[in-house]
């Protein structure tokens, strides 16, 4: 008898539902909002929006760790786990600081379900640690990962269930205050590029927009009251996709992968992106009257996560993996004079001349800049601080290249950082040498394994040379031996190179 009257209630709201449409059709309004008495039938609804969290659950400075965001949620918004509010991420929850990347994201994972996360985008950054380990993660979440343009290749899919592979939800969808809110998921396109090429390489992903069209048209099926994505992609792609898109009727996007902060509108969907690295979020308040299918209105923001008192469950959960990174990574290398930040030069000439000193055969050595993902601190070095600094599962790769070859893919890479050689005006020159780079000399270059593999546009060093010799050198190593062999102290830091 229940299921009898929830049909009927259901039939009922699709028919004024579908009345008001028809009548904006007949009407040949562009849009249309109900002016109608609303009554009991209007409910509240709020999305509280993250992305690009990158494993600061401590916050990077005082004050803004995830703790204090989930406590300005609750003073700032009224959120409550039982309340009208969704709770959504854009992608990318780990690889940053070692108390997140050391454990793989599994301190991430805890967090974002003590916080009650609804749904989340696939980020190019969860791949980072093979799919063995995407697929305990998700197995670990109390929320879903979305992400309607990630396939497996043909032949892999096939394979799925004999192999226990993972299987990527297009979508999910959610009841909360006698709303049904379908949720698509988009990961970026870059992927490949932004993280080890190897690890997506029986993968395919698809563009954007004929993805969602084919989820959207799986959710309206299932008579969903709103449509939401969460994407792990730039505002420059999300605008143009959102006007091409309008048709959708999707209420709201959220961003990633490009660390913005933003809330505004294309037409008539909200479009949103919370920043980075827990220090701000972005929100959307909706009213929707629940007779005629109709949102009422529709606010939205950003704010910076300020002024926030820390939860004290979450804090404790974050001590909890704080004691247990500092178990494994506290142990002291050495003493810094200064602090360098991940963008200044000193701190990528300290990384890539650690491995030409790890290998005294090697005529030159390229990072790619962007690889570097944390500050060196002032002070005493730990291994957790180098970890935070090369958080990812690389090794040191050598190759064969010649000069011709060593330019074209400088010329090509993304933002590289090369040593043992120096421009000149017109040429390169050796170091070792002093002699200007030959063109059909031969060189022994050092690369990341995730450039070697492709990644950040260097394709070409693999075309260039098929048969590398893998050092099996994590390249994080090199630079901890080094700062180790400085046998520095507090009276008298090592120099930086």
């Amino acid at each position: 008898m229940l299921d009898f009257f929830a049909m009927m209630n259901s039939l009922t709201r699709r028919f004024y539902k579908y009345k008001l449409i028809l009548l904006c059709m007949m009407l040949s309004t562009a849009s249309c909002q109900w002016t109608g008495s609303a009554g009991d039938s209007v409910r509240e609804l709020t999305v509280l929006y993250t992305n690009d969290e990158h494993g600061w659950m401590e916050g990077t400075q005082e004050g803004n760790s995830a703790a204090n965001l989930l406590g300005l949620w609750r003073e700032k918004e009224g959120y409550s786990e039982d309340g009208p509010f969704l709770v959504l991420s854009g992608g990318d929850h780990w690889t940053g600081p070692a108390i997140s990347t050391w454990f793989e994201g599994e301190g991430m994972v805890e967090l974002m379900n003590s916080m009650a996360y609804d749904a989340t985008a696939i980020g190019n950054h969860e791949f980072d640690f093979g799919l063995d380990n995407l697929q305990q993660r998700m197995e670990q979440a109390d929320y879903p990962y979305l992400a309607a343009n990630i396939n497996w290749k043909p032949g892999a899919d096939s394979r799925i269930e004999e192999n226990n592979l993972i299987e990527f939800l297009p979508s999910t969808i959610l009841e909360l205050n006698d709303l049904r809110i379908g949720i698509a998921g988009l990961s970026t396109t870059e992927t490949p590029q932004a993280t080890n090429p190897i690890n997506v390489r029986e993968l395919d992903f698809t563009d954007y927009e004929p993805a969602l069209r084919r989820s959207v048209a799986d959710m309206t099926s299932e008579d969903v009251d709103m449509i939401f994505v969460v994407a792990h992609v730039c505002m420059a792609e999300l605008e143009p996709l959102a006007e091409k898109i309008a048709d959708l009727n999707i209420s709201l996007i959220g961003g990633g992968h490009c660390n913005e902060l933003v809330a505004q509108k294309v037409g008539d969907t909200i479009l949103l992106e919370g920043g980075s690295n827990y220090r701000s979020y972005a929100k959307a308040k909706f009213s929707y009257d629940i007779d005629s299918g109709v949102i009422l209105s529709a606010e939205y923001e950003t704010v910076m996560n300020e002024n926030g008192s820390a939860d004290p469950m979450t804090a404790e959960l974050v001590s909890d993996w704080r004691e247990r990174a500092d178990a494994e990574l506290d142990s002291v290398l050495g003493y810094s004079p200064i602090t360098l930040e991940r963008g200044d030069d000193r701190l990528q000439r300290l990384v890539v001349s650690s491995w030409l000193a790890a290998d005294s055969t090697a005529d030159i050595a390229i990072n790619n800049r962007p690889g570097l993902r944390g500050p060196l601190p002032r002070g005493e070095v730990t291994l957790g601080d180098i970890v935070g600094i090369l958080p990812f599962e690389n090794t040191i790769v050598a190759v064969e290249l010649t000069g011709n070859q060593i330019v074209q893919i400088l010329a090509e890479g993304q933002r590289p950082f090369v040593m043992g050689i120096s421009r000149t005006e017109y040429d390169w020159r050796l170091s070792k040498t002093g002699r200007l780079l030959d063109a059909e000399n031969s060189y022994r270059v050092l690369v990341s394994s995730f450039m070697y593999e492709g990644g950040s546009n260097y394709g070409s060093i693999a075309k260039f040379d098929n048969t590398p010799f893998d050092t099996e050198i994590h390249f994080r190593q090199p630079m901890v031996e080094w700062i180790r062999s400085r046998n520095s102290s507090a009276e008298s830091p090592f120099s930086i190179p």
